[in-house]
């Protein structure tokens, strides 16, 4: 496995959302992971939906018999979801939210609010020995209520940070940058793994890869979207260029 200060790890959802359009078989989700390995991903990323929209249950198992790297399951905080990841024993589970009517996740998961439904999740899939992360908000207290639920990382909602970028508003886009910043450091402070992820892209990268305290991105999208026209090999390898340049490079602290 690659030897990286910041990880990678690519989400393949996308490449199922292709193949699903037509039915069928391909392009195969598997190949893609091998692919992405191949290229310098760290770990690979497969979302099991509650409708099953992209990555199919036979994704997972496949992807778990036959990559070497991490396989980092994200799934609704659901008893079915549990009970999956508990059979298949993936390297890692992160919880997310989920709404059949979304395009895609819509903001981090409520673990103020949903403390007494997550806590024995957590504790069955750590039973288990896979690491659970938490896909959540960029704030100091959810911070502190991932570490009191005992999940060992988080993984922050990159969503309105890279929805900035897309604006020529460069407050916002400092506004959310600092937002990332305070909640990494609370958030490692605190004992957390920081992780980051959604709506991330070769252009926005670089300034969440240079935050010291963050040691994986998780990216699928983007990087599904680049294969189209550059392949899936050269599209990793881009990003992890710039991620590394980014890094290489640090960001001044708000």
């Amino acid at each position: 496995m690659p030897d990286h200060d910041l990880r990678l790890g690519v989400n393949i959802d996308h490449v199922a959302t292709l193949r699903n359009a037509r039915g069928g078989f391909y392009p195969d989700p598997c190949r893609a992971a091998h692919e992405a390995i191949m290229a310098g991903a760290d770990g690979i990323t497969a979302h099991l939906r509650e409708d099953r929209r992209h990555i199919r249950d036979e994704d997972v198992e496949r992807l778990k018999r036959q990559i070497l790297t991490p396989l980092n399951f994200e799934m609704a905080a659901t008893d079915e979801m549990v009970a999956i990841a508990t059979r298949i024993r993936p390297h890692a589970a992160c919880l997310v939210p989920e709404k059949r009517e979304e395009r895609t996740t819509e903001g981090g998961l409520d673990i103020i609010g949903g403390r007494e439904r997550l806590s024995p999740m957590i504790d069955r899939l750590k039973a288990e020995s896979i690491r659970v992360s938490l896909f959540v908000e960029p704030e100091p207290e959810v911070m502190q209520a991932a570490a009191d639920l005992g999940a060992p990382v988080v993984e922050l909602h990159t969503g309105a940070y890279a929805e900035a970028t897309l604006s020529v508003d460069r407050d916002r886009v400092a506004r959310e940058l600092a937002r990332l910043y305070r909640a990494a450091t609370h958030g490692a402070s605190l004992g957390l793994e920081i992780h980051a992820g959604h709506g991330l892209t070769e252009e926005n990268v670089g300034d969440v890869a240079a935050i010291p305290e963050i040691v994986e991105l998780n990216i699928g999208h983007a990087l599904i979207s680049a294969a189209i026209f550059v392949g899936l090999g050269d599209a990793v390898r881009a990003m992890r260029d710039a991620m590394d340049g980014g890094r290489a490079r640090g960001t001044a602290r708000p």
